[in-house]
């Protein structure tokens, strides 16, 4: 009997339980507290993160080497948007339970992830004409505003429109996400419902608006956040402001960073999903997320 063997049958092992005790022990440095690299399936990190996934979800269209950053960028864009949809849901729940201090801290973490994200135009931020026209073809009809996660969060800021449900008809799980998202409250109904709540003047007209619709700034709504700015800044509804502030400062930095890239990238031409391009990102632009928390600064 071999000494592997003699050593299994010493301690009641079986070889295979041997050799993983031998595996744990002998690490790469030799160092008893090395990792542990021997496991009888997967790792638990790919259990968790499901890396393998996701890095074979790159399927190119095109010989150009560039069509795997534009791809995996996207795909970063995605995940990002993910997260910054899940925290504004978070803080829509904490808001609706009156719940401001969890409703901030999701929005302040927001405000890190929405960082993140408009640093993934950086890969892109510098294309060239030719360097993107190289791998576009391989978009076809493809573009950003097809993007179902990417709709759920211009929802939850109170950018509503039932035409961009159609695109996603032909995806039923998807559509219904959308169409559910479309009637329910936007992240600042639900702001507007708090302010109420705690005895602000919000006319009802606002209050009662149908949320499916895109919401329209008002002369007193402007008339509460003047008030609350004009009081303790230290207060809780104050620093609610103030998160809802730098979302949409970076809200607004997204969209500019989307209509640079293009520019760069692309000029005027019409955009792949057959958009006005530049032009239709322009309007986009242009626009001020929770305009009255903008606007009041100008009376306090």
């Amino acid at each position: 009997m071999s000494h592997e063997a003699n050593a299994a049958h010493a301690t009641h092992e079986t070889p295979r339980e041997a050799e993983r005790a031998h595996a744990v022990h002998e690490t790469p440095d030799g160092s008893p507290d090395s990792p542990n690299l021997d496991f009888a399936g997967t790792t638990p990190y790919e259990d968790y993160v499901k890396a393998d996934v996701l890095t074979h979800l790159q399927h190119l269209l095109s010989d150009d080497p560039g069509e795997m950053v534009f791809l995996v960028t996207t795909q970063v864009m995605e995940l990002w948007f993910t997260v910054i949809v899940h925290e504004w849901e978070t803080a829509s729940r904490a808001l609706r339970e009156d719940d401001v201090p969890t409703a901030v801290a999701a929005l302040k973490r927001s405000v890190r992830e929405l960082e993140a994200l408009n640093h993934s135009w950086k890969p892109l931020g510098q294309l060239t004409p030719a360097q993107f026209n190289s791998y576009r073809s391989a978009l076809g009809e493809g573009s950003g505003f097809q993007s179902a996660m990417y709709r759920r969060l211009e929802f939850l800021l109170g950018e509503k429109s039932a035409s961009m449900l159609v695109p996603h008809r032909g995806a039923p799980r998807v559509h219904a996400e959308l169409e559910k998202a479309l009637h329910e409250p936007s992240l600042y109904d639900e702001v507007l419902r708090l302010l109420a709540r705690r005895g602000y003047d919000i006319p009802d007209d606002v209050l009662k608006r149908d949320v499916s619709a895109k919401y329209e700034p008002s002369p007193r709504v402007e008339a509460v956040w003047t008030e609350l700015y004009a009081g303790d800044e230290s207060a809780d509804l104050a620093r609610l402001g103030e998160a809802l502030t730098d979302v949409a400062e970076l809200v607004w930095r997204w969209r500019n960073d989307h209509l640079v890239a293009t520019r760069r990238a692309m000029g005027a031409k019409t955009g792949t999903g057959g958009s006005a391009g530049v032009a239709w990102l322009e309007k986009r632009a242009a626009k001020n997320v929770f305009p009255e928390l903008w606007t009041a600064r100008s009376h306090v």
